[in-house]
């Protein structure tokens, strides 16, 4: 009725709705292709499954998929990703509980597994995490916990890894980020590192003291020697010193006697060669005499020789010594 309304009013809308749906079948199909173009972007993945099972997995790059047959079940990421997992209750082998977070680097290396392995991978690796966690602290003491981080890290990395392998899930890092005593246990902590602070003052204290009393001890051994050593060397100089005063001594002795020796022989040597007559001789043989007779022997030899002149000289002295008397005095010089 509508459509013969309009065309008894002149209008024949038959060609625009044959276009008008003709154009809604263009949008619907370039809908339908452009929906079925998928881009993977760099270090990402596309799981694809056909009819419900999977098919294949995309890498970077331009795709097609056929509509309503095939369909992307996951788009999985690459890269390496970080998960912080909040504090986990764990007790030690001394029966101490305290609570731990860690911190999980891993990379998903299979997508399909990753996809199919697993039902929610990250609440699985967290309870692994946990479990694991608390099966290696406890083995280990309290002290040995807080101070054995690389160890533990190590043995979870190893079994975390294991377990993961068939998710297609690679664990490459795994880290204690806190580890969190009871509120006594640190405080008894801090009283004990503040005992061990003091015990180790007190240490260097006394090595302190010991070492400057020993430094004091060796200075003083030091002066000591120094002070032997001064002495030492004083005496070998002052001996060294009289030592060449005697020989010097010695040598002035030995060329005086030397001089004397050389003044006598030149003296003899004078008189051979001013060849004197005996009765010079005799002269200075009684000058000679007279000298030996001042000094204070009782007896004195003289040679044959000068016998008659010692008489003679001894009876002219006689004569001389009476006479002087007689004569007068001489009258003083004016």
């Amino acid at each position: 009725m509508f459509r013969l309304a309009l065309a008894a009013g002149g209008f024949d809308l038959g060609p625009f709705i044959g276009v008008g749906i003709l154009v809604v079948v263009l949008v619907v199909i370039l809908g339908t292709v452009a929906a079925n173009i998928k881009v993977v972007q760099q270090s990402q993945a596309m799981v694809v499954t056909r009819l419900g099972a999977f098919r294949t997995v995309w890498g970077t790059g331009l795709h097609v998929k056929i509509p309503f047959i095939e369909a992307v079940a996951k788009t999985v990421s690459l890269k390496e990703q970080v998960v912080d997992f909040a504090p986990q209750p764990v007790i030690t082998k001394d029966n101490v509980t305290m609570q731990i977070d860690t911190v999980i680097y891993f990379q998903i290396t299979d997508p399909k597994l990753y996809t199919y392995g697993v039902e929610h991978p990250m609440s699985a690796i967290e309870n692994l995490t946990a479990t694991t966690l608390r099966n290696i602290i406890g083995d280990l003491e309290l002290d040995q916990s807080l101070t054995s981080r690389d160890h533990i890290n190590t043995q979870m990395r190893s079994i975390l890894d294991e377990a993961t392998d068939p998710w297609g899930i690679k664990v490459n890092r795994v880290e204690l980020k806190n580890i969190i005593p009871p509120r006594d246990i640190q405080d008894s902590m801090e009283k004990q590192m503040r005992a061990e602070r003091e015990r180790r003052e007190a240490i260097l204290q006394a090595e302190g003291k010991k070492q400057s009393q020993i430094l004091v001890a060796e200075g003083e051994k030091q002066s000591a020697i120094l002070r032997a050593d001064a002495e030492k060397q004083a005496a070998v100089l002052r001996a060294e010193g009289a030592k060449q005063a005697r020989i010097l001594e010695a040598e002035a002795e030995a060329e005086a006697i030397l001089k004397v020796q050389q003044a006598t022989a030149d003296a003899i040597k004078l008189i051979n060669e001013a060849d004197p007559g005996d009765g010079v001789i005799k002269i200075k043989a009684l000058e000679a005499m007279q000298k030996v007779a001042d000094g204070r022997a009782t007896k004195i030899i003289i040679p044959s020789e000068l016998q008659g002149l010692a008489g003679l000289a001894a009876g002219a002295k006689t004569v001389f010594d009476t006479a002087e008397p007689d004569q007068p005095a001489e009258p003083p010089k004016k």
